[in-house]
């Protein structure tokens, strides 16, 4: 099942949706306006636009005849979520990974070991 977070990140993986994201985090704009920064047509921008809005992470709102882009602060917050809960994940494995290999250590290591941590006390 993919998440809002999951589909942010997968939106954000395209260079140019990631270079419209990184504008509108300076301030909402309009289509013309990112497409004036960004060697790619207007609707290019407003295909670009579609696929960040359907992940989550822009909303837009009638200005006029325009239509002005944002970031939406649930999509971002969203990702953030998601890597956690990723970093979260490979913390707990290289954790048990861990102990696993130390209870497979010989003897002898663990005892040195042990001796070691009992000087540094």
């Amino acid at each position: 099942m993919e998440t809002y977070g999951s589909a942010g990140i997968a939106a954000l993986g395209d260079p140019t949706r990631r270079a419209i994201f990184e504008s509108l985090a300076h301030r909402p704009k309009a289509v013309g306006e990112l497409a004036a920064d960004l060697p790619v047509s207007r609707p290019a921008v407003s295909q670009h636009l579609r696929v960040l809005k359907e992940a989550g992470l822009v909303t837009d709102r009638a200005d006029g005849t325009r239509r002005i882009y944002q970031i939406r602060h649930q999509g971002v917050q969203a990702i953030h979520g998601y890597l956690d809960q990723m970093w979260g994940q490979a913390m707990a494995a290289f954790q048990a990974e861990a102990r696993r290999v130390a209870g497979r250590a010989p003897a002898s290591a663990q005892k040195s070991g042990n001796h070691r941590q009992q000087e540094e006390l």
